[in-house]
């Protein structure tokens, strides 16, 4: 199969290959609409941080708008990071078994319609983004710079996953910063957790290209680790329920919040007792799972401000 109706080897029969228009699956591939879960990990600390910021303010009322434009800008703005990063890495995801049918490498779209592209997304979550207060529009701007520098960060330390996390965690400071237009220590806290969080999932991810990277010359953490990843993921994951425990202390968050927190420390065990990184396609089901980890406590959190704001 060649051209636009090519599939791409970690993604296939999805929606994006059966029903998308011909000419509209390349650059629906390039924004990662064929699988979403990337954008569901974005949108996760987006969600905890304005239900958390509601629950502090006691005040629920922006909190609906609030979840459906973060939910349009997270899969705006995640399809515009994959964009850039399939631009940036288009040689190097050349030489990778499970990327090179990317529509970059794989010569569906030029490196010139793929620029074109990221503009286009970059200026659909520009208009998303200015529905929010002056203070919250100039925290999201302020990401960009950890998400342009991100790409490159595979080339030069073992630490990519660390960036990563600065980039797919800021969702963490953006709830609070439209929600009270400041950004409280609790946020900062939250933000801290989420980037453990993602640091040990994005790990898991990596182990999918673990032989290939390293033939190749790409650093990740599933390499650094190797046979000592489960150790590493207790920690990181420690690290995460810890720092989020202490988020919600500090913005006073209840019983509901607890539970929340609790079924989601439960998912993270569960996950790296069930964990085999020799196995690509159970790390990749365990790395999708953390979607449904982030809604557990997404869910405690939105409980906690419903409380808190009819008390």
């Amino acid at each position: 199969m060649t051209g636009a109706a090519a599939r791409v080897a970690d993604a296939t029969n999805n929606w994006v290959d059966t029903r998308a228009p011909l000419w509209s699956r390349p650059y629906l591939r390039l924004s990662r609409l064929d699988r979403p879960i990337g954008s569901w990990l974005l949108l996760m600390p987006c969600w905890w941080s304005a239900a958390l910021a509601a629950g502090v303010a006691h005040d629920l009322r922006q909190l609906p708008l609030n979840v459906a434009l973060f939910f349009i800008g997270a899969f705006i703005m995640r399809g515009a990071g994959c964009t850039w990063n399939d631009i940036t890495d288009r040689h190097l995801d050349a030489q990778v078994e499970r990327t090179r049918s990317r529509p970059i490498p794989a010569g569906q779209v030029s490196v010139t319609q793929a620029v074109i592209f990221l503009i286009a997304q970059a200026l659909i979550g520009l208009v998303v983004l200015l529905q929010f207060n002056r203070f919250a529009v100039l925290t999201g701007i302020a990401s960009l710079a950890v998400v342009a520098i991100y790409p490159f960060m595979k080339r030069v330390t073992y630490w990519p996953q660390i960036f990563l996390g600065l980039a797919f965690s800021w969702g963490a400071l953006m709830g609070f910063a439209v929600t009270l237009a400041r950004i409280d220590a609790a946020a900062l806290v939250l933000y801290a957790g989420s980037i453990a969080w993602v640091i040990g999932y994005d790990t898991i991810y990596a182990h999918q290209d673990a032989e290939d990277d390293a033939l190749v010359g790409i650093k990740s953490t599933a390499l650094l680790f190797g046979a000592r990843t489960h150790r590493a993921l207790w920690i990181f994951y420690s690290i995460a329920v810890v720092l989020i425990g202490v988020a919600l202390w500090l913005a006073g968050a209840g019983w509901f919040a607890a539970l929340g927190l609790a079924a989601f420390a439960a998912h993270l065990v569960w996950q790296i007792r069930r964990l085999e990184i020799a196995d690509p396609a159970l790390c990749l089901r365990i790395f999708k799972s953390n979607r449904d980890a982030g809604l557990l406590l997404f869910a405690g959190l939105v409980a906690d401000a419903f409380v808190r704001a009819i008390n």
